[in-house]
């Protein structure tokens, strides 16, 4: 009688010899190395565990990873395979070799992605390109909070890029991850090597790099970098002399007096005492750490004073690092204190317009080398008196050159064509606008709901207050409904009843208002029509996408994102307690020395 089951495949035989003699039929095609070693191991008996069990064919040992069949491995029906048993120490020592060979190589894997999101992100960061679902922004501030320019295209792109990966290094640093931490840093260190060297030496953020490098080595306790300890300790302290002043005294002016950087020196003479010890030459070594030791005692502050802030409602963390940074002075603590809660605010009205200014960007589309069409060039052209949605597609596709797009405008035929093409959008955008619109709703309530602009500083810059990493926290204040106004445009009047959110955000000016400068365009018929038309020019036009968008390591670049600060001191804010214990153990070294 026919049978309705399938037949099963028939079986190989394959002969094992060694540890265990037999033959075992398998199914080449399904059996994997890891099966075949358990199924060794429960013949040869005694409770062996498979990973005690070595499996050799063809002169090759069976590796579990990357799985494969057996038949993908090579064997064959008759193949003979050679089985082996280690120790059981033996077999845990091949175990961790293995563990630890695969957490290499993880790491190195994640090593590769953290410079290819830090790169990507700088590039396009630096050149405008544009992305509908990237709701931050990258800029290099000062320290006060002011954009800079920095050198060339390049050398903007290479700096962001270097410091994303000091902060991601500073972060496992701070995780106490300081074998992971160094990789990271020695990759920045060669991201900082792609800039102009003389623009490097004006601030101060390659000798904060050195120094902590090398304070990894010291907690790693890398006596094989003693010698390269030494030579970027001196690259350190030059750097730090050319971009503070000799003795800190351009820093000094720079920060009205404060003394904002102790930590940083009794960091930087502790590790000097350090190698000159290790060096033998102990009185170098005493004068290095017998000055990082009275640093270190300025940094610890009464717990009265800590108090007493804390009573005027500052936290204490914040409140601590203000009284170290003005020697416990009050007055000045809470002038500083003052001046942080200030530029939050200011960073908070300035996240904001960058937002509005990234969804007006968004609705004018990209061009065809994916860029966001440039607002100030598009002010210009509507101050002449060019239309606004005109204006805007003229430099679309025009890849922002100004000069072609008021040559097109001015140009009556091209304009006539270019309205045209217009109009047909608007047409087809009436006949599908609810689809548009709900989509334009959604871009909105996703930008609105995670507000990261991120500003990436570097620090102090000859004659400019010293700059530094900047912040990829989401800002309060900025939660949004998800409803965008029909029909309104960015930068102009929302009719009555349909604001973003019905609430003001938090950290608004003190009237509930939003910031002033919003309403550049009050038309809303106008606004309509730069909606209407932005709606379709990233789907319909055929030269948008000539320059396909590079694939995206969303989760590497929103880790990079998210870990920047933004706080301009959160380098010199070093917490000094495992200085001390330093300190304190080499100055004991130092005295064994002294009495022997």
């Amino acid at each position: 009688m026919a049978s309705d089951e399938a037949p099963k495949p028939a079986a190989d035989r394959i002969r094992v010899v060694g540890k265990w003699v037999g033959a075992l039929e398998v199914d080449l095609g399904a059996w994997t190395a890891p099966m075949l070693r358990a199924e060794v191991a429960r013949r040869v008996g005694g409770g062996v565990e498979p990973e005690r069990v070595g499996l050799i064919f063809g002169g090759r040992v069976l590796k579990d990873d990357p799985p494969a069949s057996l038949l993908e491995a090579g064997l064959k029906a008759n193949a003979k395979v050679l089985s082996s048993l280690a120790s059981p120490d033996r077999a845990k020592e091949i175990a961790a070799e293995a563990a630890k060979a695969k957490a290499e190589e993880e790491h190195a894997a994640r090593l590769v992605r953290l410079w290819d999101a830090a790169k990507a992100m700088s590039q396009r960061h630096t050149d405008g390109s544009f992305l509908e679902d990237e709701d931050y922004n990258l800029d290099l501030e000062d320290q006060s909070g002011q954009k800079v320019m920095f050198g060339s295209v390049d050398d903007m792109k290479a700096l962001k890029m270097a410091l994303m990966l000091h902060q991601k290094g500073k972060t496992q640093m701070k995780k106490k991850k300081y074998k992971e931490a160094l990789d990271v840093l020695i990759m920045a260190e060669e991201a900082f090597s792609l800039c102009d060297s003389k623009l490097i030496q004006k601030v101060d953020n390659m000798p904060m790099l050195q120094l902590d490098i090398v304070w990894c080595y010291f907690v790693l306790r890398d006596v094989s970098c003693l010698e390269v300890a030494g030579t970027r300790l001196e690259k350190a302290r030059v750097g730090f002399e050319r971009s503070h002043g000799k003795d800190s005294s351009r820093f000094r002016v720079l920060q009205a007096g404060r003394q904002a950087d102790l930590a940083i020196y009794v960091r930087l003479e502790l590790l000097e005492g350090v190698v000159a010890y290790h060096n033998g030459h102990t009185e170098k070594a005493r004068e290095s750490l017998t000055s990082a030791q009275a640093k270190y005692l300025q940094l610890q502050v009464p717990d009265e004073a800590i108090s007493m802030l804390m009573d005027m409602g500052y936290e204490a963390r914040s409140a601590k690092r203000a009284l170290k940074m003005t020697g416990y002075d009050i007055q000045s603590s809470v002038d500083l204190l003052c001046e942080e809660r200030e530029k939050k605010i200011r960073r908070q009205e300035e996240d904001r317009e960058r937002q509005r200014e990234i969804l007006e960007q968004m609705r004018y589309g990209k061009t065809p080398m994916n860029k966001a069409v440039d607002l100030q060039k598009l002010k210009d052209l509507t101050n002449i008196g060019f239309e606004k949605y005109l204006a805007a597609e003229a430099l679309r596709i025009n890849e922002n050159d100004a000069e072609k797009a008021l040559d097109l405008l001015t140009n009556p035929e091209e304009n006539c064509i270019l309205q045209n093409k217009i109009q047909a959008r608007r047409s087809r955008a009436t006949r599908g606008s609810s689809s548009s619109r709900a989509a334009a709703a959604r871009t909105a309530r996703a930008i609105n709901n995670r507000q990261a602009f991120v500003s990436a500083p570097p620090h102090a810059v000859d004659g400019n207050a010293p700059p530094h990493a900047a912040n990829g926290n989401p800002q309060e204040g900025n939660q949004a409904d998800g409803n965008l106004p029909e029909g309104n445009d960015v930068d102009s009047k929302p009719p009555e009843g349909n604001d973003v959110d019905s609430k003001p955000p938090e950290g608004n000016d003190v009237d509930g208002n939003p910031p002033e400068g919003n309403n550049v365009d009050d038309n809303p018929q106008e606004g309509n029509q730069d909606v209407v038309m932005t709606d379709e020019v990233a789907v319909n036009d055929e030269d948008t996408n000539s320059i396909p968008v590079p694939a995206r390591d969303v989760s590497m670049e929103s880790e990079l994102a998210d870990e920047l600060t933004g706080d301009a001191l959160d380098d010199y804010d070093i917490e000094v307690s495992d200085e001390g214990q330093a300190i304190a153990e080499y100055m004991s070294l130092l005295e064994s020395v002294a009495s022997s």
